[in-house]
Formats: structure tokens, C-alpha cells, sequence
């Protein structure tokens, strides 16, 4: 490998975490509180490692396929540790193992927090709302550049490091990439940035307009568009009695799940793409028929019809199925097999090329044409049956992929959901929790759910989780391929 050329980059991208510090510091002054130290102390330590390595690397050499599949899982990983400084340093979470989790958390987008229990942060008496506003600020920024960081990633790179499952997400609508991406990754990540910028700036003015103030629209708007859910209240957006906040970050939601390409086609003139693009029709399927499920479920469950049934169901709906993670109600209430759909739609997931986490709904759908033409097969054994999505064709080197992706995906919620019963936490809660790390959702089941934090999570199972929601975000591969004898090699 280069690491000349490796080191280059993750020093530069440490200077740039540093100087983006200096942001939430100004806040912490502005708002007179002691979490200012802690940025300052944490802004010297990323500049005084980063900015030497990067000046005496500058000189690199070009950089390999090879070199990029470190380099992005190197780049999560000091993008969390350098989160973590400022939670530690300022004292906000005295624990490095509960300050890794949750700046973990926020920069693969997971959403999942341990702050909220006074038994385990007795200086938070009133968890989320006892904490500074320069360490609220942090907790959404670091979602917020995840977010975008993992729409580059798989728009932009994983085409050129190869990763041939990413494909799909361009099965129908190339957009700004497939072919046109390899001679300028810069300029389609610029295009990529402006948009999601846009419309992060347009989900805060309007959240401003609904009545929100402006520091939680503005912290809110940076946890949705990357379907982050951090939230500056501990009772997430059911903290908010205004249905038009909840209707305009349902609104949001949608947009973050929905693949980036389209959206950039949409603001090219093709608003039309969206509804040519099966995958799209879905997802908008999905919601609308799970939603009109739990929404049935909750009447009846009630007695009586309220709009409230309607929203809740569509607003948990949105949340889960793009992976944001935001609550307006206890869906450990709802009936048993409400619950159980909650768990399916943390499987699925969103739109490829989204913020989203899961298994993308692209996946799945291919998985189950695969399988129904393995049926068709049975009966016409010398048939040659392509699968198409779309009117894209799908190449088998592209079936393999997702099949092996799905193996993987599938064998690591059974070793973490195994491993976690080892630790004393029911089946109920090592599935939930499993499920939401790998899918990067954040609330989970049981002792994990909508309305708890993983503050009681053993030390171990924290770690364990937190290379989940690695791997998970990185679409598996990326960092499995490091651990392979070949990579090795």
C-alpha cells in the first residue's frame, strides 16, 4: 500500500475535523457554557498530529484501489475517535468507551445514544436537555458530514474501488455517475454537496417557520438529512405538540431515503425520473402499505379513529424504513405483530445511494427476483431467464455480490444478537439491538427500545456494537475486504 499517500489523507481529513470544532466552540462561547475547554483542547490535538503529517506527506503518490478501501474505513474510524474528544475532554461523557459509542454513533448515522440515564451520568439529571449546546451542536454536525461523507462514498468511490453491488443503485438512473464519474469524481461530488446543503438549508427555514427555534431546527435539520436522529430532546420530536413539524421532517425523511442520483436528475430538469425508477415505486409502496397496516392496527387497538393513529403510523413508518431513528410514540405499545414489521422495515431499509442505512431496498428487491427465478428454473431447468430491474438487465457478477452481501449480513446479526445473550440481555433486546446497529437506526427492542438508551449496555457489547454500525455503513465489504488474505497480500 502507499501509506505515504494513505497517511496524506486521513492527516488532512484529521486538520479539517479540527478546524470544524471551531464551530460548536463559537456556540459554547456564545452561550457562556463550560463545554468550551473541551473543544479547544480537542481542536489542538487534531491540529497538532494532523497538520504536521499532512505537510511532511503532501508529496504522495497516486493513490490504488487497495489504498482506497483503507483509507475509508481509517477515515470512520479517526472521524469517531476525533468525535469522541470533545464529549471526553469536556466532560459531557467521562467514559471513553460511552464518548466512542456515541461519536460512533453519529458519524455512521446510527442515532443510538447513551446519554439519558442518571444512574450512569448523574451530572445529566435531565439527559440529552442537561447537555451544553456547543456538545448538541457537535452530536448533529458529526451526523450531519457522516451523511454526506456516505453519499460520495457510495455515489462517487465505491464505483471506482470496484464494489460491483453498488451498481444497482444505478441500475435505472445513472445520473452523475456510472460511466460519467470516473473522469470527475470531484466535480459529482461538488454537484452532491449543493444539494445536500440545499436542502438541509430548506428543512430549516421551514422548521424555523413551523414555530421550532432556530438551534433545534438547525440541529434537527443535521440530524435528519443524514437519517441521523440524534435529537436535542429526550423525547425526540414527540417533544414537539405541532403537527407541522412532524409532517415537514416526515417530509425531510422521505427525501434523505430517496437515492441521491434522482434528486440530482429531478434538479436537472427530469423530475419524471423519480417515477420511472422502480425502486422508487417500492419504497413509496412500502410506506403507504405499512402505514395503512399499523395505522388499521392502532384503531383498532384504540377503539376509535384519531389522527393521531395516522401520523404516529406514518411517522415511525418513514423513520425506521429510512433508518433515522426519530420517535413520536412508544411503538413498544403497539400490538405484537406491529412490532414485528417495525423490525422487518430495519432490514430493509432505504433507497441505494441515500443516507440510509439497511440492507438498501434495491438488495431486496433483487433477492426476491432471484429467488422467484431459482422456482422458474425448477421448471425450465435450460432456460436462460435474466433478472431485470427496471429495464436494466443485472449482470451475475452483480447478483453475487448482493447474495454474498446478504450471507454476510445475515451472519453477523446472528453472531451479534448470539453474542449479546451471552451478556445477560434477553433475546428479544440482542435482536432489536442487533438489527439497529447493523442497519444504523438507533432505537431498537425491548430494553433498547424508542424510549430507553444503551447507557446500560455492557462495555463489551458497546464495542461490539459500534463495529457494527461500521460495518454496516460501509456496506460490509469495504471493511471485510481488510481482513482478507488476498487484501493482505
Amino acid at each position: 500500500m502507499n501509506i505515504r499517500s494513505i497517511l496524506n489523507i486521513l492527516a488532512a481529513l484529521l486538520t479539517l475535523l479540527g478546524i470544524s470544532m471551531l464551530i460548536p466552540a463559537g456556540i459554547a462561547f456564545g452561550f457562556g457554557e463550560s463545554d468550551l475547554s473541551g473543544f479547544l483542547y480537542s481542536f489542538a490535538i487534531s491540529i497538532i498530529i494532523g497538520l504536521p503529517i499532512w505537510f511532511f506527506t503532501r508529496k504522495g503518490y497516486s493513490v490504488t484501489n487497495k489504498d482506497g478501501f483503507a483509507i475509508v474505513t481509517f477515515a470512520w474510524i479517526i472521524t469517531g475517535i476525533v468525535g469522541a474528544l470533545p464529549f471526553y475532554l469536556s466532560g459531557a461523557i467521562p467514559n471513553i468507551t460511552d464518548a466512542f459509542f456515541e461519536s460512533m454513533s453519529g458519524v455512521t448515522t446510527t442515532g443510538a445514544t447513551i446519554i439519558g440515564n442518571p444512574v450512569t451520568l448523574p451530572h445529566l439529571p435531565n439527559g440529552i436537555e442537561s447537555l451544553p449546546h456547543g456538545i448538541l451542536f457537535w452530536r448533529s454536525f458529526i451526523q450531519w458530514i457522516g451523511g454526506m461523507g456516505i453519499i460520495v462514498f457510495t455515489i462517487a468511490i465505491l464505483p471506482l474501488l470496484g464494489v460491483g453491488g453498488v451498481q444497482l443503485f444505478k441500475a435505472e438512473v445513472p445520473g452523475p455517475v456510472s460511466d460519467k464519474i470516473r473522469p470527475r469524481v470531484r466535480e459529482t461530488a461538488k454537484y452532491l454537496w449543493m444539494i445536500y446543503i440545499g436542502i438541509t438549508i430548506a428543512e430549516i427555514i421551514m422548521l424555523q417557520i413551523a414555530g421550532m427555534n432556530w438551534f433545534d431546527a438547525v440541529c434537527h435539520s443535521f440530524t435528519t438529512m443524514p437519517t441521523g436522529g440524534f435529537s436535542t430532546k429526550n423525547a425526540s420530536i414527540g417533544f414537539y405538540d405541532n403537527v407541522g413539524i412532524h409532517y415537514i421532517i416526515i417530509f425531510f425523511m422521505f427525501i434523505a431515503g430517496v437515492n441521491f442520483s434522482l434528486h440530482f436528475r429531478a434538479i436537472t430538469g427530469d423530475i419524471k425520473s423519480y417515477f420511472r425508477n422502480s425502486e422508487f415505486l417500492t419504497y413509496f409502496g412500502l410506506i403507504a402499505l405499512v402505514t395503512v397496516v399499523l395505522t388499521i392496527s392502532l384503531v383498532i387497538r384504540s377503539g376509535n379513529w384519531s389522527h393521531a393513529c395516522f401520523s404516529d403510523s406514518l411517522f415511525q413508518t418513514v423513520s425506521i424504513l429510512t433508518t433515522t431513528g426519530y420517535g413520536t410514540a412508544d411503538y413498544e405499545l403497539w400490538a405484537f405483530f406491529a412490532q414485528f414489521l417495525i423490525l422487518i422495515l430495519m432490514f430493509v431499509g432505504s433507497m441505494g445511494g441515500s443516507t440510509g442505512g439497511g440492507m438498501k431496498i434495491v438488495r431486496v428487491m433483487l433477492i426476491l427476483k432471484y429467488a422467484a427465478l431459482e422456482t422458474r428454473r425448477m421448471l425450465h431447468a435450460k432456460a436462460i431467464i435474466p433478472i431485470r430491474i427496471g429495464k436494466g438487465y443485472i449482470s451475475g457478477d452483480v447478483i453475487r455480490n448482493t447474495l454474498g452481501f446478504f450471507l454476510f449480513y445475515v451472519f453477523i446479526f446472528v453472531f451479534t444478537s448470539f453474542f449479546l445473550t451471552t451478556l445477560n440481555i434477553d433475546l428479544k433486546s440482542s435482536m432489536g439491538v442487533a438489527a439497529s446497529a447493523l442497519g444504523n437506526i438507533g432505537p431498537a427492542l425491548g430494553e433498547f427500545g424508542p424510549t430507553d438508551n444503551y447507557a446500560l449496555m455492557p462495555g463489551v457489547g458497546k464495542w461490539l456494537l459500534t463495529f457494527c454500525m461500521l460495518l454496516g455503513r460501509l456496506e460490509i465489504f469495504t471493511v471485510v475486504v481488510l481482513f482478507s488474505r488476498t487484501f493482505r497480500r
